[in-house]
């Protein structure tokens, strides 16, 4: 079984277009993709996780 893809958050961030600090305000709001933090304290978001939370916004509009 292939494992599941990690985003960096600055892939993220450049998918979403997003400035760090509103990515934060927005995890803070409890409205972000599900992060995993990693051993190293770096953040991680899987691919899947992050599809889903767009299609959840495109159901929400």
């Amino acid at each position: 079984m292939a494992r599941p893809q990690m985003l960096k958050l600055p892939e993220v961030l450049a998918e979403l277009a997003m400035s760090r600090a509103a990515f934060y305000r927005m995890r803070a709001r409890g409205k972000a993709p599900k992060l995993i933090k990693l051993p190293n304290g770096q953040l991680r978001v899987r691919r899947a996780d992050l599809d889903a939370w767009w299609r959840d916004l495109e159901s929400a509009a």
